[in-house]
């Protein structure tokens, strides 16, 4: 039963919450459903759209500062300008997709809500696909647009920074992505929509800018990858050494780092161990 709570003199209605089940490992049923098609083909647009945007602005910036064209270092969108375009998008794209997908356009965001049992292996291997297509696809039309600036200026893909170790590569992009799957498990955590129903929350804006900041903060190790389907297609299309010499990175520290945040909001925030066990020991003393 819902409860009235009195805060700050006025009033509102608390929900009961209960803990959705857990998402089946495998659920072969989702396979004859038209609405686990759509939500594969609205990750596969999603993500298409995502590049294509995000690496339109990169290339765009580069040509703006190119000196031999008569660009300036200070000129065109900059940095900022870069981690508008990805954070923006993302919260434009999740905000669109959140109620057919559950809008992951991410790989490794996929990859923690699977570990924490919010989508089956099923669904989460087709995500994956579609969005590694999707990327692949939008980088293709990056490039059928702008031939040639495109091979000319590194076709958006990302590799490791002079200067910088493989090592801190990898922790940028662990962490990074730590950062971004963390605020998605704590957006759409369905305990605090129930809790904090009086104050409404949206989810897709604290998770763009969770992308906007971590890429000003990464930009310059590793031009942020936090999403391992974006790092594959503009690796594919562009085709050059570094990116593939230095692409593991941006499969193994997003995997990491989205593992890392599903163990912590489950296990350390919501205490799914504790109360795993404290449902053993109930059932063990009746």
């Amino acid at each position: 039963m819902a409860k009235d709570i009195e805060v700050g003199g006025g009033e509102y209605q608390a929900k009961d919450y209960h803990d959705p089940p857990p998402a089946p490992l495998v659920d072969a049923e989702e396979l004859t459903k038209w609405s686990f098609y759509r939500a594969v083909i609205a990750e596969f647009i999603a993500t298409l759209l995502f590049l294509y945007i995000t690496v339109l602005t990169v290339i765009g910036y580069k040509v703006q500062t190119d000196p031999t064209k008569g660009g300036e270092d200070c000129g065109g969108v900059g940095i900022l300008g870069i981690a508008w375009a990805f954070g923006g998008m993302i919260f434009i794209l999740v905000y669109c997709t959140a109620g057919i997908s559950g809008g992951h356009i991410n790989p490794a965001v996929t990859f923690g809500l699977f570990l924490a049992r919010k989508v089956s292996l099923v669904r989460a291997i087709l995500y994956m696909a579609a969005q590694c297509l999707g990327a692949i696809c939008g980088c293709g039309l990056v490039k059928a647009f702008q031939k040639s600036y495109y091979n000319q200026y590194g076709g958006g893909a990302n590799s490791l920074a002079d200067g910088y170790s493989t090592g801190t590569g990898l922790a940028a992009e662990i962490i990074g992505t730590f950062v971004l799957v963390y605020t998605v498990f704590s957006a759409t955590d369905p305990k605090r929509s129930a809790r904090d129903s009086h104050v409404p929350v949206l989810a897709p804006l604290p998770i763009g800018f969770a992308v906007f900041m971590v890429h000003l903060a990464t930009i310059p190790i590793t031009g942020t990858g936090i999403n391992p389907a974006r790092s594959f297609g503009a690796a594919v299309i562009f085709n050059g050494s570094k990116p593939w010499d230095d692409h593991w990175i941006f499969w193994v520290g997003p995997f990491i780092g989205a593992a890392i945040a599903a163990i912590y909001h489950q296990f350390v925030l919501r205490a799914a161990a504790v109360k795993a066990l404290g449902s053993f020991r109930s059932s063990s003393a009746m």
